[in-house]
């Protein structure tokens, strides 16, 4: 039986979370079961997370932060990296985060790949 992947995607860049991705799923395809479910921003991944905890094997989250003329992007970036690594620790289960943070749309779209390395390092844990 295959294990359980839950990609949680947030989709405020739509351009962005899609290539994410579908470069996650190029690396995992053949490997694992996988469910996608989608948030409105990268804020709420840590929750549907946690809310899943107990149906599946790992996680991967994805989506975008880029960085505007407010401390927000400091915020939001911090506490869902916090969040995420936290729900890993303590549920021993591992949670990718492919979480691009940038200063503009450019970097953004030249880190769609970190999708595949969440995704990767998911894989790595879970045949260890």
């Amino acid at each position: 039986m295959k294990k359980k992947i839950l990609i949680v995607v947030a989709d405020y860049y739509k351009n962005i979370s899609s290539g994410l991705i579908n470069n996650a799923k190029k690396e995992i395809q053949n490997s694992f079961t996988i469910t996608i479910k989608r948030v409105p921003g990268v804020f709420e991944i840590p929750v549907i997370i946690s809310k899943n905890i107990a149906k599946f094997n790992g996680f991967i989250a994805l989506g975008c932060v880029i960085k505007g003329k407010t401390p927000h992007f400091d915020f939001i970036s911090s506490a869902t990296t916090q969040a995420i690594m936290k729900l890993s620790v303590e549920s021993k289960k591992p949670v990718g985060n492919g979480i691009i943070t940038c200063l503009n749309m450019n970097q953004a779209i030249k880190r769609k790949k970190k999708g595949a390395e969440a995704a990767k390092a998911v894989k790595s844990v879970l045949f260890q």
